[in-house]
This record gives C-alpha cells, structure tokens and sequence, in this order.
C-alpha cells in the first residue's frame, strides 16, 4: 500500500518513519521545507518536493494522503489539493481541526469526489516508541478498513485505535480528550505548587511524584512526565510560565455551552492558560509548560 504524508513536524514526521519501517507500506514525504523530507527518506520513505511529484508516485493506484498540518493551514492546504488530486482520492486529516469544521470539509470533499477521514491522533513525540493512540471518523467503514494495515503498524506496540461514528466523530473525541487534558495537567501543576510553596518546606517533587507513581490514585503518564522534568530542572529556571492552548479546550467549551453542560474544572485551566499569556505566571503555569515540553516537544517559552 502507498500512503502519502503531508506535513512532517514533530509527529508527522515519527508517523512517517514508522510506516516506512513497515515493508508493506510505501511511505510518500511531503513537507514545506526539503529538510525534514531528507530526514524521513533516510528509513524508507519516498521524497516529495513538490505536489506533483507526491501525486504521479502513486501511477494508477488510488491517491491516499494524509495531512499532518496545524488547523489554521487545513483550509488553504485543500485548495491547493483539490487542483490536482485525480478523483477518488482519500484524504485523511489526522491533525487537531475543529469537528464542525471537518464536516464541513467532508461534504466539500465528497461533492468533488472524494473521500475524506478525520483521525485524532495522540501519543505525542513519544508515539514512534510508544505507539500512537488514534480516534477515526468516517462516513465510509470501507475507507477505514482500507487504513487497517496503517492503524496497525502506527498503534505498535502499545497504542490503539477505533472508529467512532460518522465525519467528525473523531476530531470531536479527540478535542474533548485534550480539553480533560488541560484539566488533568492543571490539577498537578496546582498540588505540586502547594507542597513546594506550602508549610513544610524543602520536600523534594522527584521523591514525590516516584511514590505517586507506583500504586497511588494519581498515577498517571503526565505524573511521570512531570517527574522527568522536575528531576532535570527542580526550580523550572529559564522557563517563564506563559503557556499556549492550541484550540481544543476552547472548542469543547463552546460545545459544552451551546448543550449547556458545565464544565467548570476545564473552563478553570482554560483560563489559567489566557491569563498566563497576559503575564500571570507562577510555579504552576512553569509546570504546565514544562509537561508540554516533555509529551510534545512544545517550546518552554511561547515567544521563542
């Protein structure tokens, strides 16, 4: 099978190696910049510099392309697309869009011809050793069975995948898993804060989250991630606390107020992360920026 990919930053370009590891799979590179093409070719994977190149790789065989592209770009990156793709392509969008604009995108799609499947993906730059924990959407279960061998070889060995329910389905799960995200990194940014800042003093956050993490309520991947980045930076220095939201908090709780559901402790972490871009930082917010360092390889410091 040959599959496309269009967008080889951090994770895009962890998918495309280890798809290119698979002997099955023919892995085709695309990216902006030539760099992170070269990089990618060196397991396998067949360069791309143009579109045009990408789209006569696959001769006559069905054109799959999956986009791994930041959301504001999606919109744009189609249109360009669209002048070249031969009908009949699938087009996978396995960043992190806005559900309601997926489904937009998916009737746009199928009104040219083409197929369209939305996948949530996580497992950040720890997915190529870890596995990749994926959320699909599609309104055709033919075209996600076409993706089996694919789902397979990215889940290895310790991720998963499923299908969720028709376009859309699976940005949308994915969006409200990043909200609980949020919600989660707060709450150990806030009860590590406490026993640094609190009564007893000099109690050591490495030893801490060591014992939270064999057998205790909270034990958690992002406790252990914590844990890493306190053992190589106990005081946070250098790190100046203004964290980034990429959008999905903030499209869960527009959901969450149209249904009128509370959501008050996402709300909550959501708002910490605004007020910290406008200069309320603290030890917590530090925390936060340094868990996202850890799971995504984010910047420490957004004005980098």
């Amino acid at each position: 099978m040959k599959i496309a990919i269009h967008g080889l930053g951090r994770m895009g370009s962890q998918i495309a190696q280890k798809l290119s590891e698979n002997n099955e799979i023919n892995v085709i590179a695309h990216n902006r910049s030539k760099e992170p093409i070269d990089a990618v070719v060196k397991y396998g994977a067949i360069a791309a510099y143009t579109k045009e190149d990408l789209i006569k790789e696959f001769g006559n065989q069905r054109v799959v392309l999956w986009l791994m592209l930041p959301s504001e770009i999606v919109d744009d990156q189609l249109k360009e697309w669209l002048k070249i793709l031969p009908k009949g392509s699938l087009i996978i969008d396995g960043g992190n869009s806005d559900f309601r604009k997926t489904q937009q995108r998916n009737q746009m799609l199928q009104s040219q011809g083409h197929s369209f499947i939305d996948i949530g993906v996580s497992g950040g730059v720890w997915g190529y050793k870890n596995g990749f924990s994926m959320m699909c959407g599609s309104d055709k279960t033919e075209d996600y069975d076409s993706l089996k061998n694919i789902l397979i070889t990215l889940a290895s060995p310790n991720g998963d995948f499923d299908l969720y329910g028709p376009s859309g389905s699976g940005h949308f799960v994915k969006m409200v898993h990043n909200a609980i995200e949020y919600g989660i990194m707060e709450s150990l940014a806030e009860g590590y804060r406490l026993i640094k800042e609190g009564p007893i003093k000099n109690i050591d956050l490495v030893k801490v989250s060591r014992v939270w993490q064999h057998g205790s309520v909270v034990t958690s991947w992002l406790n252990e991630l914590t844990g890493l980045a306190l053992a190589e930076n106990p005081n946070l220095e250098g790190i100046n606390g203004d964290v980034a939201q990429s959008g999905e908090a903030l499209w869960s709780l527009e959901v969450a107020k149209e249904l009128q559901i509370p959501m008050p402790a996402i709300d909550e972490s959501f708002k910490v992360r605004i007020e910290s871009q406008k200069g309320s930082t603290n030890f917590s917010t530090k925390l936060l920026s340094a868990m996202r360092n850890k799971f995504g390889g984010h910047k420490l410091n957004n004005e980098d």
